[in-house]
């Protein structure tokens, strides 16, 4: 069975950014997947001391901080096989523990280092930010980088989100695509299963390879092409001074 882990990461328990999750989540239920739901302001998460700028091998998971509840909320992402973030938007940006939560999870793309992989390689993530303003779709493509960036599939239609003051139960198209969000993250995660491992080392000796070819085409193309381009910049030098 699928199971899907909605992070709420809003101090408001009770705001809109709530309410979008429990759609998406109630979404996935009925997909069949399993759901659960953490509030992320019930627990205490520290910042990012940075050991992976000291040392690469220093950074791993289980975080070396280990006088707050990230490695527990960590071992709680690690059973799930997709995710979703929900988030109010602060300054076109995450929630303040949300990104201290973030940050931390480099102890677990960091693991690539220690054991040929990320431990958030091929999960699946959705996205859902709430502002009374503009902001929410930078926020969302922020998320997506990073995510991504991490090892973690963002399928496509992943993304919700509410700009208004107004309560986001008068905004069905957010609604809908709220629902989506829950219903897509259980399919990609069922359609995704069997591939284990997705970002491949031994790729380094093909991507060097075809690189040096690139650069010797490259030299070939740019004497062909720099003499007509140095035609062009004179003929339009000429019309200036004309």
């Amino acid at each position: 069975m699928v199971r899907v882990i909605g992070i709420h990461a809003s101090p408001r328990r009770y705001g809109e950014t709530y309410k979008l999750l429990r759609v998406a989540l109630e979404a996935a239920k009925r997909e069949g997947a399993e759901v659960e739901q953490v509030h992320l302001y019930d627990y205490t998460i520290k910042p990012c001391i940075g050991c992976v700028s000291d040392d690469i091998y220093a950074c791993r998971f289980p975080c070396i901080i280990e006088d707050d509840d990230f490695n527990r909320l960590g071992e709680i992402l690690l059973r799930s096989n997709a995710f979703i973030i929900a988030t109010p938007v602060y300054w076109y940006s995450v929630s303040g523990l949300l990104k201290d939560f973030i940050d931390r999870l480099t102890s677990m793309e960091n693991m690539i280092y220690h054991t040929g992989r990320s431990l958030l390689e091929g999960k699946v993530a959705g996205f859902i930010a709430v502002g009374n303003d503009t902001g929410a779709l930078m926020t969302i493509a922020w998320l997506m980088s990073v995510f991504n960036s991490m090892g973690v599939h963002i399928p496509a239609w992943a993304l919700a989100y509410h700009e208004r003051k107004e309560s986001v139960t008068a905004n069905k198209a957010a609604l809908l695509d709220a629902a989506n969000v829950g219903s897509i993250v259980v399919r990609a995660a069922r359609l995704l299963s069997r591939e284990k491992e997705w970002y491949r080392s031994e790729l380094s000796v093909l991507a060097e390879e075809v690189a040096t070819r690139a650069e010797e085409e490259a030299k070939i193309i740019a004497q062909k092409e720099l003499a007509s381009r140095r035609q062009l910049y004179r003929g339009e030098r000429k019309q200036l001074e004309s």
